[in-house]
């Protein structure tokens, strides 16, 4: 089955990451790409954000109460200029995620005996069970603490303008 309290401790873990990683930031980073297709830390921030309240969360909760209920739509590409990620204020951003992610805690705090065997059928991706979502949602967090460590290795690469291979192989 699903040992629930691994998967909370690990979301109170990762956000306090984040908290972390994210905190007394400076401007140049804060908008800092390693190209124009990739994302600085402001944009990484709002799609945290997003990703939190509006896939996650909503969708693991439409498939723990009613699998049938089509989910609602997401555009995590599009949001990044539709929603001027580019415009948001990055601290307010970083205080909207981490209330998000308290909120997520709590509302899997309080699942009652939740069904993770419930399964939506996404038309595109298939079976996707409360379980695969509720794995995916943690694994999402990962990838982008991985994104984040990778923009300030680079960032650090830029501004010191020295080799960093003594450090390791990244």
């Amino acid at each position: 089955m699903v040992n629930l309290q691994y998967y909370i401790l690990e979301f109170e873990r990762n956000g306090k990451l984040i908290k972390s990683l994210f905190e007394e930031v400076t401007g140049d980073l804060v908008f800092w790409k390693q190209s124009e297709k990739k994302w600085c830390l402001l944009e990484i921030i709002c799609h945290l954000y997003d990703e939190e309240r509006e896939d996650f969360r909503t969708r693991l909760k439409s498939v723990l109460e009613n699998p049938e209920k089509s989910f609602p739509s997401i555009d995590p590409q599009g949001w990044v200029k539709e929603r001027k990620y580019i415009e948001q204020d990055f601290e307010n951003m970083l205080e909207k995620f981490l209330k998000e992610r308290n909120d997520s805690i709590l509302f899997l705090q309080n699942l009652e005996e939740p069904k993770w065997n419930n399964t939506y059928i996404h038309p595109k991706l298939g079976p996707m069970s409360a379980k695969m979502i509720l794995s995916n949602w943690l694994a999402h967090d990962y990838l982008h603490l991985k994104q984040i460590i990778k923009l300030k290795f680079d960032y650090l690469q830029l501004i010191s303008g020295e080799s960093l291979t003594y450090a390791g192989n990244w």
